[in-house]
């Protein structure tokens, strides 16, 4: 014994070995005499969102549902140490869960077929209810919420249907919470999240009149911007005419005021005429004849009786 002693914290080869005893002893070791442990009842660890169920010959013995570090021998006494030999232990899930219903049936007062969308949340608040108390927990909880739903929710007017989710929600879950208890269900919050028509005819019917209301709606928006345009138009024309018969009538007044200044000078007024005159036989772009003023009055004569030129 001395030397192995020796052997070990002397030496450096001592030293190293322990150290892998060690290694290999807390590694392999304690996990192995940890699970034996447990196997054989000592402790058991309860991971949070679950709930261990102990059953010993058809009776449930222990339930834990404190997450961590659990000794049954310290609830049940002596007895723990036969329930991995005899007993069976069953792990439930207690975490929220949700569920979503689409399309439940229900009436309106109306009469029309309308379908219902329901969203809750549950969870396990009695394990050995949840295990014992009904075969299928879950489903039953479903048909339980579609019962309420399709009680509480029919014969209701149409417009509070699709517009008052809120009440329609609080009272399906005042329905449905005293019974799913009784099966160790706990329901948390319930939501109508959708309304809807479930005849198909009477959808194309209801799209039918939108598309042809929509169609009323826009004619009498465009109809109303086509008479601002005319009444902004026939403005404008009215406004432009009487300020072009203004400015016509101001004409005459400014041209016979020219006129007026013009003839006080009897070489100035006549200038203008001949210039005008002028101007008017080339606008007319006819042909002139120059006649000498020594020619008497035979030359005129016979040029105003020979026939005009074709252009």
């Amino acid at each position: 014994m001395d030397e192995l002693i020796n052997f070990l914290f002397a030496s450096p080869d001592g030293i190293i070995a322990g150290i892998v005893f060690g290694f290999f002893l807390f590694a392999i070791g304690v996990p192995i005499f940890l699970a034996i442990l447990r196997a054989l009842g000592i402790y058991a660890m309860v991971q949070e969102g679950t709930a261990h169920v102990y059953t010993l010959f058809g009776k449930v013995r222990l339930v834990l549902q404190e997450p961590g570090l659990n000794f049954p021998w310290l609830k049940i006494g002596l007895t723990a140490l036969l329930l991995p030999l005899f007993g069976q232990r069953r792990v439930i899930d207690v975490r929220l869960d949700q569920q979503y219903l689409r399309s439940q049936p229900v009436n309106s007062e109306e009469g029309a077929p309308m379908g219902i969308g329901v969203w809750y949340e549950m969870r396990v608040s009695d394990p050995v209810g949840y295990l014992f108390k009904n075969a299928d927990p879950k489903g039953s909880m479903a048909a339980n919420v579609s019962n309420a739903s399709i009680r509480s929710l029919s014969n209701l007017p149409l417009n509070e249907m699709l517009e008052d989710r809120h009440k329609m929600s609080q009272g399906v879950r005042d329905e449905v919470s005293p019974r799913s208890q009784e099966w160790g269900y706990k329901l948390g919050s319930v939501y109508i999240r959708k309304v809807h028509f479930r005849d198909a005819q009477m959808i194309r019917q209801i799209e039918s009149k939108v598309v042809n209301r929509l169609r009323q709606v826009t004619a009498a928006i465009k109809q109303d911007g086509n008479n601002q345009v005319n009444i902004i138009t026939s403005t404008a024309d009215r406004q432009a005419a009487t300020a072009f018969a203004q400015a016509k009538a101001l004409r005459p007044t400014i041209v016979g005021a020219v006129l007026q200044e013009i003839s006080r000078d009897p070489e100035v007024l006549r200038a203008m005429f001949d210039v005008l005159e002028m101007e008017r036989l080339i606008e007319n772009k006819g042909d002139i004849t120059l006649i000498p003023a020594k020619t008497g009055e035979l030359l005129p004569q016979l040029l105003a009786t020979m026939p005009a030129k074709s252009a």
